[in-house]
């Protein structure tokens, strides 16, 4: 469990494709007090387990149902990486519960300055914005973020200096594909009112009017 309060920026040394997925090495300093082999760690928003520890930096193993779901795939030596390690039992919850298993990915469109902050503009798939509400929370890139507007298939969030200096999203050019993972509470509340799984049917505003909900 994470909150998507990034730790550090890690920078990927080294990736080795292999046939079960790949192997990456991850350049870091911080995260690596109290990090032991075995640990989950959130790298760009993707929950791994620590294989190996260095001195300067840890490995995992992605398999490749990791790869064809997230950025993963688009991973090149010198990408700056957000990390983030498990929280404990007895810390701050200062983002929002942030379980690590991205829903997929989205595009960075433009960032616009506000002065004090700046908006970040994204274009979602309609899978991911079934669970996206106005004020409500997104985890980008392994980043806690509120929703600051939602019309269609494109969301922004408004992001302060503080976040923008500790984070990857200082490094992100249009086009630029992210990892996204919509608020959990959202899954688990359609599953309990939907007479099948989550993966096949949709919350619409009728359906919640019918079942007593607005």
């Amino acid at each position: 469990m994470f909150t998507g309060l990034t730790e550090e920026l890690g920078i990927v040394k080294s990736i080795n494709r292999l046939s079960y997925g790949a192997s990456i090495f991850v350049e870091c300093n911080k995260v690596l007090d109290d990090l032991n082999i075995g640990d989950s760690i959130s790298v760009d928003g993707v929950c791994q387990t620590v294989g190996k520890l260095e001195n300067n930096g840890f490995l995992v193993d992605v398999s490749q149902e990791t790869i064809d779901v997230s950025t993963f795939k688009y991973f090149q030596t010198g990408k700056k990486v957000n990390l983030e390690r498990a929280m404990k039992a007895n810390g701050r919850f200062g983002g929002h519960i942030v379980s690590g298993h991205v829903d997929g990915t989205g595009k960075f469109i433009e960032k616009i300055s506000q002065g004090a902050f700046d908006l970040y503009y994204f274009s979602v798939p309609d899978e991911i914005t079934r669970y996206m509400v106005y004020k409500g929370s997104i985890c980008v890139d392994g980043i806690s973020l509120t929703i600051a507007s939602l019309e269609d298939n494109v969301f922004s969030v408004a992001v302060i200096p503080q976040t923008t200096s500790n984070t990857n999203l200082l490094s992100l050019k249009s086009g630029d594909y992210i990892n996204l993972e919509s608020d959990i509470f959202a899954k688990y509340i359609e599953k309990f009112i939907s007479k099948t799984d989550n993966t096949t049917d949709k919350i619409t505003v009728s359906f919640l009017e019918e079942h007593g909900f607005m």
